[in-house]
């Protein structure tokens, strides 16, 4: 088996080098050169376009920064879908349900399967090999790379079903729930600051009891209260999942009180420090808002 791989991000690059790492034989596609040529290092072929990716491999990974960038990627007319040997295209973005549907039909018309794989666990779960991965879509192509690509990048793999979008919905809803805890956990903790407690002594014991998370196990204190602001998840990429989730929550006609009120502090916060900032820096606009700021 030849695997394809194409968007080397801060997502894809680690789970790209993972894959190779795991002694399977991949042929990477980027934009940025300097992306390809560290996996060419680690031992990858390097491939000129996303068609000659699916002239020269059985299977195409893709992991794509937006919704336009995978359209062309799977699509265009240099894309995948004009390749000749690849039998699926394996999407791992967050795309919403409405482009795997769409991507699936042409890729059926073209005599290629369509499977549905987005992942969770930020930059740290790829550079790991411990992301989640979800999958939706083709039964055949899901068991092909199950025990091949996808366990070399994942320490939970759940296949939920053969409709194709299942799978980004679900990812969607995952992303709620993480933007809803970063959110929730820095306003509180902004209240004890402005009471006078230390932001250490509070994770300590939230950290033990009922109000814990993964935003106050490790996203705040390791990203957010050093002041790095380096969780790697960029505004714009938040951006686009907040979006993708108000079409999902629009076309089911399901409750989206609590996710919009959400939607409009990142906006809010997107809007005061820039789309290429990185999501925790939602801290200092709740600072901002309460007039204090979090101390050890």
């Amino acid at each position: 088996m030849r695997i394809g791989y194409i968007g080397l991000g801060a997502m894809g690059r680690p789970m790209a080098v993972n894959i190779v790492t795991a002694g399977h034989d991949v042929v990477v596609y980027d934009l940025n050169e300097n992306q390809t040529k560290i996996l060419a290092q680690r031992g990858a072929s390097v491939a000129g376009s996303p068609r000659e990716v699916a002239e020269e491999t059985d299977y195409v990974l893709t992991c794509l920064p937006s919704i336009e960038a995978a359209e062309a990627v799977a699509l265009g007319p240099n894309g995948v879908v004009a390749g000749s040997r690849a039998k699926a295209f394996v999407n791992m973005g967050t795309t919403g349900s409405a482009f795997s549907r769409s991507t699936a039909e042409a890729m059926r018309a073209a005599g290629k399967s369509y499977l549905d794989a987005p992942i969770s666990g930020g930059p740290p779960g790829a550079e790991a090999g411990t992301l989640g991965v979800m999958c939706s879509g083709d039964r055949e192509t899901f068991e092909a790379l199950k025990a091949n690509a996808l366990e070399a990048i994942s320490s939970k793999i759940v296949y939920l079903g053969e409709k194709p979008g299942a799978a980004q919905v679900m990812k969607l809803v995952n992303n709620i729930i993480f933007f809803g805890n970063v959110a929730v956990a820095m306003e509180a903790l902004t209240l004890g600051a402005k009471a006078g407690l230390g932001a250490e002594q509070m994770l300590e014991v939230i950290n033990a009891s009922s109000g814990r998370n993964t935003a106050t196990e490790w996203l705040i204190p390791n990203h957010a209260l050093n002041r790095a602001f380096d969780f790697g998840g960029a505004n714009y990429i938040i951006a686009k999942d907040l979006d993708l989730w108000r079409q999902e929550v629009e076309a089911f006609q399901t409750p989206m009180q609590l996710g919009m009120s959400l939607r409009t502090l990142y906006l809010q916060s997107m809007w005061r420090e820039g789309m290429g900032a990185d999501l925790t820096t939602l801290l200092k606009t709740l600072e901002e808002i309460g007039n204090t700021e979090l101390k050890p």
